[in-house]
């Protein structure tokens, strides 16, 4: 799905205490089995296990990673040959002499689970994006997460956007995330900014206090979306250094506080975006197999994924869910399907549930990401429906429902083609639904977003299917008294 730099396309509980990892086992000249491998233990690179007579040598962090059906040039683990003399359990406690090679990556500055990660609130998290810019033109600051309500319906914040300039992780915007002094007027609580030395500011400072006022929020900073998702391709050919990077810059003393975890938005694993990347099918896995040993197991990993469900598309050609299976929860971005991207049309709803007669591609609906997903493998409860904030639009048209020509983008108040549900409301009122969200004709314009009334719905089939709750972009396109989050919130109760 293409998206512009504003469309770029998420409070869980602490992971379950990590057990002992399970050590390296080196097979002899004499072919004897490593310690049979175990669905719930945990493997770092180096770490051998043996299954059906052979041995294997993981290459990153893995768990439930069968290595008979994940052994291979793009896979986790390394098939070391045939082993003899039968296996052993593996070990509870790891031995007190070393192993017998020595992991050429760091390591985790916790021992990782044994259990996949998984959210804390039972499939009700609300998460939102913040996005970096909206302090400046649109004037949208932390504080009005208090002011709209929103703060207290959010169970995350998604801080957007990290860069990942040369393949590693790097500020987006240093006078908005940190240098920005607020007034009394502007400060979460108050308080006005002051230039002592030392002193934090901007966007993190005001996350800092947001978090004092509610507790329960978790402030995860995002890395890479539709613009800064080049320096994925670079971190990929080196995913241990791309680790430390992120870790280095989220744990700065600075705001080391502020941030509860991190979340990659790559646009897209060996596919194209903004850019085209041909890292591989592995890639992603890697990636994020990095992240997890690096930050540990109690650190919040998750991840903006392709919502594409068409067959062959871009969940197809890497392994999402090795690398899902890493994270605690995971967003499909179920909206920008259509749009004026294609400016002469035909016309359809950027955010469909479900197919419908005359979709202009077969696949993009969320429906039919969430199924593929599933048959993937990946778990309904670390999987968020999204919604947009906002809606997409052409002008030319002369036919009311979906499927008519346009002549090009409709006027928007920041970007053509997009306007925020908060002016659409009222500027171009809905007309019709179709396929679990909202159409309008006003004029010659047509557009399409969501309402209170569908994302109701769409909170109905998130419970429904089990998925871990619904994420959205972004906060400024809501009203100032949060109608859209509270339909959210709402819905998933």
């Amino acid at each position: 799905m293409q998206k512009s730099l504003r469309r770029a396309l998420w409070a869980g509980a602490v992971l379950v205490a990590s057990t002992a990892m399970i050590p390296a086992v080196q097979a002899s000249a004499a072919t004897a089995c490593a310690p049979a491998w175990s669905s719930t233990a945990t493997y770092t690179q180096g770490n051998s296990a043996s299954q059906n007579g052979h041995n294997y040598t993981a290459k990153w962090w893995t768990q439930n990673e069968s290595p008979a059906t994940h052994s291979g040039q793009w896979d986790v683990w390394t098939d070391a040959g045939t082993c003899g003399g039968g296996t052993t359990t593996p070990p509870t406690t790891p031995p007190t002499t070393p192993p017998t090679s020595k992991p050429t990556t760091a390591p985790p500055t916790t021992q990782p689970t044994t259990a996949p990660p998984t959210s804390g609130t039972s499939g009700k998290n609300v998460v939102g994006y913040f996005a970096e810019w909206g302090v400046y033109g649109r004037q949208y600051f932390v504080k009005n997460l208090v002011t709209s309500g929103s703060a207290s319906k959010l169970t995350h914040v998604l801080y957007a956007f990290g860069n990942t300039t040369g393949g590693q992780c790097s500020i987006g915007d240093s006078y908005a995330d940190y240098d920005q002094a607020y007034t009394t007027a502007t400060s979460v609580d108050g308080v006005a900014d002051t230039w002592d030395a030392g002193a934090l500011r901007g966007s993190f400072n005001q996350l800092r206090k947001l978090k004092k006022l509610y507790p329960n929020i978790k402030v995860i900073w995002s890395f890479g979306g539709w613009t800064w998702s080049s320096g994925f391709t670079q971190a990929a050919a080196n995913p241990t250094a791309f680790a430390n990077s992120c870790y280095n810059l989220i744990k700065d003393p600075r705001w080391s506080d502020v941030f509860d975890g991190i979340d990659i938005d790559w646009e897209y694993p060996n596919a194209c975006g903004l850019q085209c990347d041909a890292s591989g099918p592995a890639a992603y896995n890697n990636v994020i197999s990095a992240l997890r040993n690096k930050f540990g197991s109690s650190f919040l990993i998750t991840s903006a994924i392709s919502a594409d469900g068409s067959n062959g598309g871009k969940l197809d050609v890497a392994d999402y869910a090795s690398g899902i299976q890493k994270l605690n929860l995971v967003f499909p971005m179920t909206y920008d399907y259509f749009g004026a991207f294609a400016p002469q049309g035909p016309t359809a709803p950027h955010s469909p549930l479900t197919s419908y007669n005359g979709i202009p591609t077969a696949g993009f609906y969320s429906d039919a990401a969430i199924q593929k997903l599933k048959s993937k493998g990946v778990p309904a409860s670390k999987m968020l429906l999204g919604i947009g904030f906002y809606g997409r639009g052409w002008t030319g048209v002369t036919q009311s429902t979906p499927g008519g020509t346009a002549t090009g983008p409709a006027p928007g108040t920041y970007e053509q083609g997009i306007e925020d549900y908060k002016v659409l409301k009222n500027t171009c009122p809905s007309t019709g639904t179709i396929a679990g969200t909202a159409y309008a004709k006003c004029g010659s314009n047509w557009w399409s977003y969501d309402t209170p009334a569908t994302i109701g719905g769409k909170m109905s089939y998130a419970k429904q299917q089990g998925l871990g709750g619904a994420f959205f972009w972004e906060l400024t396109g809501d009203t100032s008294n949060g109608e859209l989050i509270s339909a959210m919130k709402g819905g998933l109760s």
